[in-house]
């Protein structure tokens, strides 16, 4: 398995492992799927911000951009880090976040951010295990599939000054 940075040709799967997120889970809050396009607009916005793992196929991504609006966040990121069905269990999502807490760091960011949905108790798990410390609980701020959503938040320093 490697991890490297996303690139144009990577577009299409990733947007693929997004949407059926998206799509098929409450995981995430958002029902508006994701073009090629946009994904490969995002990979070159953030062209030291957005990974994949290979593992004879696209395993996984991570990507960070800005918490919030306002210079005042400007060291805070929020992050995205998705492991494709099948390959979970094998170590990807912790390689794919050493690799985007790496590159964080690298770029003076302070705080990790990462927004949960409650009923994904998997996610709260694995960023427990990151090193993350919950930091938020908001009850029912999110409705998708006719089911009202907690929103957990985490966050982890990254101890740059």
């Amino acid at each position: 398995m490697i991890v490297r940075p996303a690139g144009a040709a990577d577009a299409e799967g990733i947007a693929a492992l997004w949407n059926g997120m998206i799509r098929d889970t409450v995981f995430t809050f958002t029902t508006v799927e994701k073009t090629p396009a946009e994904v490969a607009g995002l990979i070159d916005s953030r062209p030291s911000a957005f990974w994949v793992a290979e593992a004879g196929a696209l395993a996984g991504f991570v990507t960070f951009g800005a918490f919030r609006a306002g210079p005042g966040y400007a060291h805070t990121v929020e992050h995205t880090v998705i492991v494709a069905d099948g390959f979970g269990g094998q170590g990807i999502g912790a390689r794919l976040m050493a690799q985007a807490e790496k590159a964080a760091r690298d770029q003076g960011v302070h705080v990790m951010v990462a927004g949960i949905s409650g009923a994904n108790e998997a996610a709260v798990a694995f960023h427990r295990k990151m090193g993350f410390a919950q930091t938020g609980h908001m009850p029912e701020v999110g409705r998708k599939h006719g089911v009202w959503l907690d929103l957990i938040l985490m966050q982890k320093s990254l101890r740059t000054s």
